[in-house]
């Protein structure tokens, strides 16, 4: 796969999951919205984890940097 994501797009991925799961066990998101942020936060990490995200790749968006 080729990596379309910057480092600050996969921090941002991250945090965002991070703080879905905190609220989920929280107890702040319930019921079938709190599945739903569960399964984002859980896309959100592996795409941050291999620097790819499909749904950039499908729309031709790129926050990486170019390489010269």
């Amino acid at each position: 796969m080729k990596k379309n994501m910057s480092n600050i797009d996969r921090i941002i991925r991250a945090i965002v999951a991070i703080a879905a799961v905190i609220l989920y066990y929280n107890g702040t998101l319930t019921g079938a919205i709190g599945i739903v942020a569960i399964v984002v936060a859980v896309i959100f990490v592996l795409t941050s984890l291999i620097s790819s995200c499909p749904m950039y790749s499908l729309l031709g968006i790129s926050t990486r940097k170019k390489e010269e």
